[in-house]
């Protein structure tokens, strides 16, 4: 039974906590590790820690900050089939899924290598007489980052490579749920020789959360997780002067027009709908189409969905359809399946048929006929689950989406220019996609949602973790040059 430890100042410490959570292989319900609740003196001291490191890496030059990361570029491709490894055997998502996640962490380290030209401020030399302005950035301290359990790679790397890239030191808190991979990655960051003190790790719950809060060393909050906790970060961390930014829920909707390519548009709802289980805020898990078609889109959606393998994917490499993280998860998604049939909604495909008896599985599940109200199309039930609502026109789609509470992304299928170019201006989603099922950005661009999947100002990734991760100094100068005009 492997006990998962905390990282602080460069030392593996067990933590001290009285509580631990098991972690589950989701994919047949066994114990494979323990996790500590670490107590809140705990992550006061890694704090601690990491505001005195902050002193000296703060001061650190960009370049030597961006040999580091280089080399962590390096030593995670050389690793990326054993972290991806790890991924499927705590979270439960598939090898390939698994290793597209690694992908996309590496690509945020090699965003962050490229730190110095985006670093660069700006002056002017001409203001007034003999007066120029420059403007400088600046590395704001100490970040506390808080990852959900469902992209244990992608998402710590959404937060602590740009962090420490700019100059800031780092405590995370993985999901108690998926601790392992942060654990290996923590050592390959060691490995490719990140000074002690910048990257400091801290398993826990609650305890850990509210030390991140309420300590006056911590400047700022990265957060990615539920709606209600994301909202919850953001007031309080807010409450106590930290710069925060906290990703929350979602209810994508995916909008099918009637001049779509029906078989591409299918297999890209089925990844869109069902990749990583469900378990992602980017998951297609509204359909919108156009009456004209549904009959096709829906027989065909169906028929690819039932024949999508289900299974343990830490043991069968042709898994497409993983676990969901916890048996709970699994009990609730049902728990919504019978809440569609009480709310009138035709139930296609039913998740609870045709699953493994071993590990927390939940089958592809359709629902048609929804209608806007419905629990099942207004709530974030993050599993393998699709509403259907038929539309006559994209304005009547635009207009369901926007009655959501959630405005993340929302993806169209269609060749008709103008319904493409009314899409982007008139949907109510920060992340958009033309004819794909994912529009996930690239870590050069800002993950940005809007309406209650987003509480900040300033988004995760691209040019927005830059202005998160600094702060500026503007400084006005008058130097006479009189003298010299002599």
């Amino acid at each position: 039974m492997r006990l998962i430890k905390n990282y602080v100042d460069g030392q593996w410490i067990e933590s001290k906590a009285k509580e631990f959570e098991d972690v589950y292989n989701p994919g047949d319900g066994e114990v494979i590790a323990k996790c500590p609740l670490s107590t809140r003196d705990e992550t006061k001291e890694a704090i601690e820690n990491a505001a005195e490191t902050f002193k000296t890496w703060g001061k650190t030059s960009v370049l030597s900050r961006q040999k580091i990361l280089f080399k962590l570029q390096q030593i995670l491709v050389e690793h990326t089939d054993e972290l991806a490894r790890l991924i499927t055997l705590e979270n439960g998502k598939n090898f390939k899924e698994a290793k597209g996640e690694v992908g996309r962490g590496i690509e945020n380290v090699e965003h962050a290598a490229s730190i110095a030209n985006l670093l660069m401020g700006d002056n002017l030399s001409t203001i007034a007489t003999d007066v120029e302005v420059h403007n400088y950035k600046y590395p704001i301290g100490v970040i506390a980052g808080i990852a959900p359990f469902n992209f244990p790679m992608m998402v710590p790397f959404w937060m602590f490579p740009m962090a420490i890239a700019c100059g800031n030191t780092v405590v995370m808190k993985p999901s108690e749920k998926t601790p392992i991979l942060m654990q290996r990655v923590t050592e390959l960051c060691e490995e490719a020789g990140l000074p002690k003190g910048v990257l400091n790790v801290v398993n826990g719950g609650v305890e850990v959360v509210n030390e991140f809060l309420e300590n006056p060393q911590v400047a700022g909050i990265s957060f990615v997780g539920s709606k209600n906790i994301g909202e919850l970060v953001y007031r309080k961390g807010c409450q106590h002067d930290k710069r925060v930014q906290a990703l929350a829920g979602a209810k994508n909707h995916t909008i099918i027009l009637k001049d779509a390519d029906i078989e591409d548009t299918v297999t890209k709802a089925i990844g869109g709908a069902f990749g990583s289980a469900g378990e992602r805020c980017m998951a297609g898990s509204v359909i919108l189409v156009e009456e004209e078609i549904a009959d096709e889109f829906v027989e065909k959606f169906t028929k690819a969905a039932k024949e999508l393998k289900v299974g343990d994917a830490s043991k069968d490499d042709d898994v497409f359809l993983g676990p969901v993280i916890r048996k709970e998860n699994q009990e609730r998604t049902f728990r919504y399946i019978e809440k569609g049939i009480e709310e009138g909604a035709s139930l296609i495909l039913d998740g609870r048929k045709n699953i493994p008896e071993k590990g927390f599985f939940v089958g592809p599940t359709i629902f048609d006929n929804c209608k806007v109200g419905m629990k099942i199309w207004a709530e974030e039930i993050f599993a393998p689950f699709v509403s259907i609502i038929r539309v006559k026109s994209l304005k009547e789609a635009i207009e369901i989406a926007h009655q959501n509470e959630f405005a993340n992304g929302s993806c169209i299928f269609t060749n008709n220019a103008a319904a493409i170019r009314y899409f982007r201006e008139n949907i109510d989603a920060g992340m958009l996609g033309v004819n794909l099922g994912v529009p996930a950005p690239v870590a050069f661009f800002a993950f940005s949602g809007w309406k209650h999947s987003f509480y900040g100002d300033l988004h995760c990734n691209g040019k927005d973790s830059i202005l998160f991760y600094t702060r500026r100094k503007v400084v006005t100068s008058q130097l006479k040059t009189g003298e010299f005009d002599k």
